[in-house]
């Protein structure tokens, strides 16, 4: 699996979810409801790590091919992506926060 590649497309249909959330912020008048869909951002972040690694074929559990064999430490698919794309996550919520408080 090329994570570089997989980052890549996770971060364009993040982008795209982020804009559709951003979209749904001028339908919601309850701010309390408004910050749950930082919530429902969070679970479309997994959510489509798990789609990809099934796109991709990949077993999201199954354990990552080590650099260093001798390594004890040993993660998975899902550890690996995560760390890998966790900067995307941050940023593009930390966008939607924006947006949320500034339309409130």
């Amino acid at each position: 699996m090329n994570i570089d590649a997989f980052r890549a497309e996770l971060e364009t249909r993040l982008m795209i979810e982020k804009e559709y959330m951003v979209q749904e912020l001028t339908m919601i008048s309850d701010y309390q409801e408004k910050l749950e869909l930082l919530g429902e951002f969070n679970d479309k972040y997994r959510g489509l790590i798990k789609r990809l690694a099934n796109e991709h074929g990949v077993d999201i559990n199954a354990p990552y091919p080590s650099e260093n064999p001798s390594n004890s430490e040993h993660l998975t698919y899902e550890q690996v992506i995560l760390g890998k794309t966790m900067s995307i996550y941050d940023r593009l919520v930390d966008e939607l926060y924006e947006e949320i408080t500034s339309i409130n």
